[in-house]
């Protein structure tokens, strides 16, 4: 089978950026709702000590990002095509979704202690995987507004169907992730940030604590998270791509 020009894979993932679109600003819709209400309960079932794992992990991976500490960006690619960035995107996506369903499944089969544990170390896996795309587009994870817009991929990943549009109208506007790097950070709203996440996760991570199961599920959600966060990010660095300066297009 022949391989398409690079023209028509161009035109082909115009299509599916336009796709994805559609399916983050879906409204949320009654199965949503009810999730989020068995959200809410929940939350007042998950001990309090898991909750204050989360958070702190939380916390202590943002603050990394924005200082740099923890976290080293991969050197940019430079000079390759739309096609030949995102089959190295997609191999990374694959590594290191691969790397978070060991992990979760290891996590999973062994209680409470290593359920925790495994919240900032996905966390970890997450961000890592975040920055090596960045490099595979172009970007280098160095530059601080970078860096703020990683966030930003990370927050509509796991934002509520409620607050998606929102995330997306922040992560479609890199000049505002610009803007905010030079003028500083206090418009970040870090508890919303960290409560999205949370919300998102504790449902499906509440069941890796869960005797005998727990380790397949582990596993499971651990591959899922890593692929919703995957695909967002690629659609993301598409966004920029494809609204690039023309000198940078033509290069």
């Amino acid at each position: 089978m022949s391989e398409i020009s690079d023209v028509a894979y161009d035109a082909q993932v115009l299509a599916e950026m336009a796709a994805w679109r559609e399916r983050v600003l879906k409204p949320a819709g009654p199965f949503d709702k009810a999730a989020r209400n068995v959200q809410d309960r929940i939350n007042n079932l998950i001990p309090e000590k898991l909750h204050d794992v989360i958070t702190a992990a939380m916390e202590q991976m943002t603050r990394a990002i924005l200082t740099g500490a923890d976290y080293t960006s991969p050197p940019p690619v430079e000079g390759a095509t739309l096609r030949a960035r995102e089959a190295q995107a997609r191999d990374k996506i694959m590594a290191w979704r691969t790397t978070a369903a060991a992990e979760g499944g290891v996590a999973g089969a062994g209680g409470f202690l290593l359920a925790a544990a495994d919240f900032p170390v996905l966390i970890g896996l997450k961000i890592k995987l975040l920055f090596d795309l960045a490099a595979i587009y172009g970007h280098s994870g160095d530059d601080l507004a970078e860096r703020l817009y990683i966030l930003r991929i990370f927050s509509l990943a796991f934002s509520s169907a409620s607050r998606r549009p929102e995330a997306y109208a922040a992560l479609a506007d890199w000049d505002s992730a610009r803007a905010m790097a030079d003028g500083g950070l206090e418009s970040l709203d870090w508890r919303r940030f960290q409560q999205e996440y949370r919300d998102y996760i504790d449902l499906a991570k509440l069941a890796q604590l869960i005797p005998v199961i727990g380790a397949p599920v582990g596993a499971f959600v651990n591959y899922r998270l890593l692929d919703r966060l995957g695909e967002t990010a690629i659609n993301a660095y598409r966004m920029r791509w494809f609204n690039r300066p023309a000198d940078e297009a033509s290069a």
